[in-house]
């Protein structure tokens, strides 16, 4: 795509916003920006940074964008999260009615690497991930794996940086790499019409963001842009919704917590007592373990165990899923195994993700503060829960917050099948507590997450677990969830301390 001369809108200036302005200006395009906000925060980034930008303070009435900002305009670069029906609502159909085109940042780095590709020959491997939970983990090891192999990578996108910064600043330095793997949020793919990635992901899809895109399917199919025309898709066989994004005669891997019983799939195979991380590649004439003289039978799939699922550092088996969905990325594009398999027991895990904070009185605490939906926490619970070794361990969950006008239902199963008591905190705790109360399990009201953490503990036996989970955001009590997660840390260092450990 050629912007030279052509006069490009960018929409709202955050960080996506700014590398759009920055990338278009330094591809010969004029830039008007426009921002609901009389001063947005990265304002002097732009003046500094492309000062013929014209910026449009506040042009905005109640928050949507006037489709005045259209004139002279061929096309719209539109930030992540802007929502169609509110701050888009005007401004969107009008770009319709009169044929401009309407991009996000990820299509604008779609185009460009369409461009270098044509230019000069540079063909790297792109590998996207997108889905309700897991995202980032899945993307931080995947770009480890992809490194462990040997290609240079970069990773970006919705976990930061902005794509368009990252390819910007290896141009300039003439340090294109090999690899890049993209994590890559609905709001971005909803504006994303021809990325060619060689791998994706939908890992799962839960309610999550349903005021946004105005439905479950709406969300499912903003999601399914991830996979171009020859993009092997790599599916999740646990999620129903997943697999119907299977497509005829296209390519693709699955990955799940059942054994893998299918060529080109992953899953988890248990023998002895270990549970192994396991691979099915398609078979050949073997001979079969039966009395000698037998006739070899033709197999479909061998089954071979990989590693053993506790030489993984992430914990959970929602997490075992997560290493094989990366791993499932990886060798969908060509990687040898055996560098992805020592990247794998590297791989430490994302802060705010399940994440182990110490272990006191044989107790752990668990910080998945970053659950900020209901299907995160239904995978946290499942996770630990189903990778419990003793009879009696269980949860204590503390739950709680903005729930963001969520269903809380699907909790329901996975508290009564792993939790011993749930504490609950902030604005939406009754809905919660509606979810569970036909469980049977105990649950009680705090006033505040110290609270909590201290009943928690009070009530916890060795073995257990206490999980910090809350599938709700944050904003009614914190200031993010990076907040509540270190208000829930600096507890339990307090109750460490009661106990003469320091952590």
């Amino acid at each position: 795509m050629n912007y030279d001369g052509k006069h490009a809108l960018v929409l709202g200036l955050g960080e996506s916003g700014l590398a759009m302005a920055q990338w278009l200006a330094r591809a010969g395009a004029r830039v008007r920006v426009a921002d609901t906000r009389d001063a947005p925060q990265r304002l002097a980034a732009l003046r500094a940074a492309v000062p013929d930008a014209e910026f449009v303070a506040g042009d905005a009435v109640q928050g949507v964008f006037n489709a005045a900002l259209l004139d002279g305009v061929d096309f719209v670069a539109v930030s992540p999260g802007l929502a169609p029906n509110r701050e888009l609502a005007e401004i969107v159909p009008a770009a319709a009615e009169r044929r401009i085109p309407v991009w996000g940042e990820i299509e604008l780095f779609a185009q460009a690497l369409a461009h270098l590709r044509e230019t000069s020959g540079y063909t790297p491997k792109v590998i996207a991930i997108t889905g309700t939970n897991g995202k980032t983990t899945v993307t931080s090891l995947t770009g480890l794996l992809c490194r462990r192999a040997g290609l240079a990578t970069r990773v970006a996108g919705n976990i930061s940086p902005a794509a368009l910064d990252v390819l910007r600043e290896t141009i300039d330095a003439n340090d294109l790499p090999q690899a890049w793997v993209l994590e890559l949020s609905s709001f971005q793919l909803h504006t994303t019409f021809s990325l060619q990635a060689d791998a994706a992901t939908v890992l799962n899809l839960s309610q999550d963001h349903l005021d946004w895109h105005g439905s479950m399917d709406a969300y499912a199919a903003d999601k399914a842009r991830i996979f171009g025309a020859g993009t092997v898709r790599v599916l999740n066989r646990d999620d129903a919704r997943v697999m119907r994004m299977t497509a005829v005669d296209t390519p693709a891997y699955t990955f799940g917590t059942d054994e893998p019983l299918e060529a080109d799939s992953f899953g988890l195979l248990e023998e002895r007592g270990v549970l192994w991380l396991a691979n099915a590649v398609p078979g050949e004439e073997i001979e079969k373990k039966r009395k000698k003289g037998e006739v070899p039978e033709p197999v479909d799939a061998i089954v071979n165990r990989l590693m053993p699922a506790d030489a993984l550092k992430i914990r959970g088996l929602h997490n075992a899923s997560n290493a094989l969905a990366a791993l499932a990325l990886c060798r969908a594009c060509g990687l040898p195994l055996a560098p992805l398999l020592h990247g794998l027991r590297e791989y430490a895990g994302e802060p705010h993700r399940v994440e182990l904070v110490a272990t006191i009185d044989g107790v752990d605490y668990y910080d998945d503060s970053k659950g900020t939906n209901v299907g995160a926490t239904v995978a946290a619970l499942t996770g630990l829960g189903k990778a419990f070794t003793g009879a009696d361990q269980q949860i204590l969950l503390i739950a709680g917050g903005d729930g963001k006008g969520q269903d809380f239902a699907p909790l329901a199963q996975p508290v009564a099948d792993h939790v011993r008591a749930v504490l609950l905190i902030g604005r939406d705790a009754p809905g919660v507590r509606a979810a569970i109360e036909p469980t049977g399990v105990p649950a009680f009201d705090l006033d505040d997450l110290p609270q909590a953490v201290r009943r928690a503990a009070g009530l916890a036996r060795a073995g257990d677990a206490v999980l910090l989970s809350p599938a709700c955001a944050s904003l009614d009590m914190f200031t993010n969830y990076a907040h509540r997660a270190q208000v829930f840390v600096d507890t339990v260092r307090e109750i460490a301390l009661d106990k003469g450990q320091e952590i």
